[in-house]
C-alpha cells in the first residue's frame, strides 16, 4: 500500500477515526493490527519476517535487561553473547532477502574467472518492503538496552507496535526506542484530539503528497527519458539529468518521511526529523547534518561510535568513515554502483579533513573571511556538484555508464 494511492486514502482516515474513539488502553492493540495489515497488503507471506525480526529482538531486550541486573563477568559475557546473537540473527536474515542474490551472482563471476564449478542460481526471492528499516529500528532497541538508555519492554504487543508502526515502517524515518516506544507506552496517559497537532500534521502529510505526485513523479519522466539514452545525448541534457535526479530522489525519500511524520502527529505521536533542506549544505559532513538524518545518526551511533569514531587517531577516523559509508551504500541497495555511492561520499570527507588545514591557510593568505556569504555560497555550489557527481552512481546499474556520463558532462 503506498501513501499515494487510494487504497492509503481510505485507510488511514478509517485508522485514525478508530484510534480517536475506541477506549485509550487497547489503542496501541488497534494500531498494531492496522500496522500489520498496511504491512501485510504489500504481501502477507512477509509478516512472517517482521514478527520474526521483532520476536528475536523482544526477547534479546529482555534477556539483556535481565542479565544487566546480575553481576560478575559471567552477566557481562552473557550480555554480549546476547547482542551478537541478535545481530547475527537479524542481519543474515537482511542478507539472505536483500544481498543474497547479489553475492551469489559475483562468487559466480570469480568461480569463473578461476574456471571453478559455479554456484546453481536457478531460484530468486522478493525483496520485502522496508525490511532495512525495521531492521535498523529493531536492532537500535536491543543496543539501547544494553547501553541502559531504555529499560527492556515487557509488553510484547506495544514493542511490536514499536517495530512495526505503519507511518514509518517502509520509509523512515528509522525511530529510536527512547523517542517512539516511549511514545506507545504513554498511550493511555497522553490526549489525542489536539486540534493543532492534527492541522499541522495533515499540512506537513500535504506538502508531502506534493513533493512527492508534483515534483518527484512528474521530474522523473525527464531523468527516465534521459538515462536510457545516455549515449544519444550531450553534456548540457546529462547534466540536466543529473540535477534532475538529483531533485527527485530528495523530493522521493523526503515526501515519504514528511507524509509519515504528519501521519503521525495526526495521531499525536512525534517522529524524528529525517531531511533538513540538505542541498543547502556548505560541505558534505554537513550534507549528512541534514540528509536522511535518522539514518546517518543511526550509523553514527551504532557503528561509528562503536568502531572507535575519532577516539583512536586520525587515521582510524579516515578508517572509520570510509567503512560506514560503505555500509551506508550496500544498506541502500545490492549492487556495486551503491557501494561506489556510500565510497564517494566517505572519501569526500576524508580529502575534506586532510585539506582542511591547507584551505584556511588560503583563507589567511587570501584574507578571506571563511564565514562571509561570498565564501558560503561557494561552498553551497562546490558541494551541490559533488553530490550531484556521487547521485550518477547511484542512478546507474553500470559503472561504466557513469563514467561515460561524467566524461560527456
Amino acid at each position: 500500500m503506498l501513501f499515494n494511492s487510494v487504497e492509503f486514502l481510505v485507510f488511514f482516515p478509517i485508522v485514525v477515526l478508530l484510534y480517536w474513539v475506541i477506549p485509550k488502553k487497547i489503542r496501541y492493540i488497534w494500531l498494531l493490527a492496522a500496522s500489520y495489515y498496511f504491512y501485510m497488503s504489500w504481501n502477507a507471506q512477509y509478516a512472517l519476517l517482521i514478527a520474526a525480526s521483532t520476536l528475536i529482538t523482544y526477547l534479546c531486550g529482555l534477556l539483556v535487561d535481565f542479565f544487566g541486573k546480575r553481576e560478575g563477568r559471567g552477566a557481562a559475557v552473557s550480555k554480549k553473547l546476547v547482542i551478537a546473537v541478535g545481530f547475527l540473527s537479524n542481519l543474515g536474515i537482511l542478507f539472505f532477502y536483500k544481498y543474497f542474490d547479489f553475492f551469489l551472482e559475483n562468487a559466480n563471476r570469480l568461480l569463473e574467472h578461476w574456471k571453478l564449478q559455479t554456484i546453481d542460481s536457478n531460484f530468486s526471492v522478493i525483496l520485502p518492503v522496508g525490511i532495512s528499516f525495521y531492521t535498523f529500528q529493531a536492532l537500535g532497541y536491543i543496543v539501547d538496552v544494553y547501553r541502559g538508555e531504555i529499560q527492556a519492554e515487557k509488553n510484547p504487543l506495544k514493542y511490536a507496535l514499536f517495530v512495526s508502526f505503519f507511518p514509518q515502517l517502509v520509509a523512515g524515518p528509522i525511530e529510536r526506542s527512547k523517542n517512539l516506544l516511549e511514545q506507545i507506552r504513554d498511550i493511555p496517559e497522553r490526549k489525542t484530539l489536539e486540534y493543532h497537532r492534527i492541522v499541522n500534521g495533515l499540512i506537513v502529510m500535504l506538502y508531502g503528497f506534493f513533493l512527492k505526485m508534483v515534483i518527484a513523479d512528474r521530474i522523473s519522466i525527464l531523468v527516465d527519458y534521459i538515462f536510457k539514452r545516455y549515449y544519444m545525448l550531450g553534456a548540457v541534457e546529462l547534466l540536466v539529468g543529473a540535477v534532475g535526479f538529483s531533485i527527485q530522489i530528495y523530493c522521493d525519500f523526503g515526501s515519504y518521511s514528511l507524509i509519515a511524520i504528519g501521519a503521525a502527529q495526526v495521531m499525536g505521536f512525534t517522529l524524528m526529523e529525517n531531511f533538513n533542506t540538505p542541498y543547502f549544505a556548505v560541505s558534505i559532513k554537513d550534507f549528512w547534518r541534514r540528509w536522511h538524518i535518522s539514518l546517518s545518526t543511526w550509523f553514527r551511533d551504532y557503528l561509528y561510535i562503536p568502531l572507535g569514531g575519532n577516539r583512536k587517531g586520525q587515521c582510524r577516523r579516515w578508517i572509520n568513515v570510509l567503512l560506514v559509508f560503505g555500509v551506508s551504500g550496500i544498506w541502500h541497495g545490492a549492487g556495486v554502483n551503491y557501494l561506489l555511492w556510500g565510497a564517494l561520499h566517505g572519501g569526500y570527507q576524508v580529502i575534506g579533513s586532510v585539506l582542511q588545514p591547507f584551505r584556511k591557510k588560503c583563507y589567511q593568505i587570501m584574507k578571506m573571511n571563511y564565514k562571509g556569504r561570498a565564501v558560503q555560497v561557494l561552498k553551497f555550489f562546490i558541494t551541490f556538484q559533488l553530490v550531484n557527481i556521487a547521485w550518477i552512481f547511484f542512478r546507474v546499474t553500470d559503472i561504466r555508464q557513469a563514467c561515460y556520463i561524467l566524461k560527456t558532462i
